[in-house]
């Protein structure tokens, strides 16, 4: 385990989250914290290359931390990204690719082909983390994107529909009870 990488990639994804010019508030430090949580709990039950899952979960959303434009395409940018970085440390090619591939292929709004497990554990991790990441989805609907209560519930909700639905079929049935568990969390009354 390439642990002088992951150590510079949590420090380095701690301070992006907390410059100014990070429109996702501070908060996206959760996420992808979970993200990395939840990866490595998958890469277990997958048999994922670890490090791997590891690498490409601290990385996964890193374009659109730094710069908000790149939102759109940001798991492109951050495949090229994760390229420039891990050719710092010089890590080997083949890994880098898979974690490029991880990279590229996390997102579950865009439907891609996930062709390894290691793609499969980020993908499910990103939307596992929201399950546990609900202040930080609180935070987006009502301080970010200034909903007003209901329509606020309603996005969050939503997210963790969506996201449970992006789900492989194996994770699904893993994730299950934490995701009923979340829901119960928002229902009022």
């Amino acid at each position: 385990m390439r642990t002088d990488i992951l150590d510079y990639l949590e420090g380095e994804l701690y301070a992006r989250c907390h410059m100014p010019s990070n429109t996702f508030g501070e908060g996206i430090y959760g996420h992808v914290a979970s993200v990395v949580k939840n990866g490595w709990i998958l890469a277990k039950q997958y048999g994922a290359d670890k490090e791997v899952v590891q690498i490409a979960a601290w990385l996964h959303d890193i374009a659109s931390i730094t710069d908000a434009s790149l939102y759109e395409m940001h798991h492109i940018h951050g495949a090229e990204m994760a390229r420039d970085i891990l050719s710092r440390f010089d890590y080997d090619e083949d890994k880098l690719c898979l974690v490029q591939a991880c990279i590229r292929n996390h997102r579950g709004s865009v439907r891609l082909e996930k062709n390894s497990v290691e793609e499969i554990c980020v993908a499910d991790a990103d939307a596992a983390s929201h399950f546990s990441s609900i202040p930080s989805l609180l935070y987006l609907a009502y301080g970010t994107r200034q909903m007003g209560l209901e329509e606020g519930l309603q996005f969050v909700k939503g997210k963790l529909e969506r996201s449970f639905r992006k789900m492989s079929p194996k994770s699904q049935a893993f994730y299950s009870q934490t995701y009923q568990n979340a829901l119960e969390f928002l229902t009022v009354g």
